[in-house]
């Protein structure tokens, strides 16, 4: 399976502690499947060159756990590790599983005050493309990655998809506010 991973830093060795503990799938090394999504959501940092690090995983003696949508039980499950909670799936390898948008820590204040409930938050996660990440959680996993190569990538074309990323938050943003219900728009607005 080849992934990437975007930064500013060629890394050949992966530390699985350098991730949030509170992520998605809580702490780990977090990977793409997807060279255009990876591209497209790249960031520039003042001096720094934005990096595409290629490597190929090999899944086959690794335990894995693959959430195919997000539905119920992947929402809980995020929900959880960005609350801080104890990571329930630490046994697995592998975690794979669509990404949640970063409006999920705006959607935890609302649905831990009680405006939404987990039904609404999931549909509104369930909102635009989903995109898939590949989180090595343990040393086994590892040790089952290889580096391939690096790619320096181009700021005018990083540039160029920030605008794009703008114009895709801002109809996710319509988006959502059409799912709301009255009371709540009238708080946010």
């Amino acid at each position: 399976m080849i992934l990437y991973h975007v930064g500013f830093d060629i890394i050949k060795d992966i530390n699985l502690k350098h991730g949030r503990i509170n992520a998605d799938f809580g702490q780990g090394f977090y990977l793409s499947n997807n060279i255009d999504f990876s591209k497209k959501w790249a960031t520039i940092k003042n001096d720094r060159d934005t990096i595409l690090n290629y490597y190929d995983l090999d899944l086959n003696s690794l335990n894995v756990l693959e959430f195919k949508e997000r539905n119920k039980e992947w929402f809980d499950y995020i929900f959880k590790n960005r609350n801080g909670n104890s990571d329930i799936y630490k046994k697995y390898d592998v975690i794979i599983g669509p990404i949640a948008n970063d409006t999920i820590f705006d959607l935890y204040g609302i649905v831990t005050s009680g405006l939404i409930n987990n039904e609404l938050a999931l549909k509104i996660l369930n909102i635009g493309d989903a995109y898939y990440q590949i989180v090595l959680k343990s040393e086994k996993a590892k040790a089952n990655i290889k580096f391939l190569k690096y790619e320096i990538l181009n700021k005018e074309d990083i540039k160029n998809n920030l605008n794009e990323i703008r114009k895709i938050e801002e109809e996710y943003q319509d988006k959502v506010f059409n799912l709301l219900d009255d009371k709540v728009k009238n708080i946010l607005s």
